[in-house]
C-alpha cells in the first residue's frame, strides 16, 4: 500500500512558478516509478511527467518540456514538480501517481496508486 500526498498548489500569475510535492507513506516509494498528471476543467486527466525509480529516467508532455522539471528524493519519500513559466492553459488538479513495478509509464492505467491531487491556478 502506497499513500500520496500532494501539496504546493496554489494561485499564481502567467510567467510565475510553483513547486508541487508528493509525500509518500510507506517502505516501497524508492521500488515505485512516480508519475504526474493533471485535469483540467472537462477534459480527462492527462500525463504531464514521470521519472523512474533511480531518478534515471524522466519523461515529459510536450506541452510542459522545458518549464517543468520532475525529481524525486528517496530518503524523504518524496517526488517534486517544478513548474517555472506558467501559463493559464497549466490551470488544472494536478494528481500524483506510483507505479509498484518501477517502470516508467505515460498511461494512466498503468498506475496503481493515486493522491488525492492539488489545484493549480494560473491567471493571466
Amino acid at each position: 500500500q502506497v499513500l500520496l500526498v500532494e501539496s504546493g498548489g496554489g494561485l499564481v500569475q502567467a510567467g510565475g512558478s510553483l513547486r508541487l510535492s508528493c509525500a509518500a507513506s510507506g517502505r516501497t516509494f524508492s521500488s515505485c516509478a512516480m508519475g504526474w498528471f493533471r485535469q483540467a476543467p472537462g477534459n480527462d486527466r492527462e500525463f504531464v511527467a514521470a521519472i523512474s525509480r533511480s531518478e534515471s529516467y524522466t519523461y515529459y508532455a510536450d506541452s510542459v518540456k522545458g518549464r517543468f522539471t520532475i525529481s524525486r528524493d528517496n530518503a524523504k519519500n518524496t517526488m517534486y514538480l517544478q513548474m517555472n513559466s506558467l501559463i493559464p492553459e497549466d490551470t488544472a488538479v494536478y494528481y500524483c501517481a506510483a507505479r509498484l513495478n518501477g517502470y516508467s509509464s505515460t498511461r494512466e492505467p498503468e498506475y496503481d496508486y493515486w493522491g488525492q491531487g492539488t489545484q493549480v491556478t494560473v491567471s493571466s
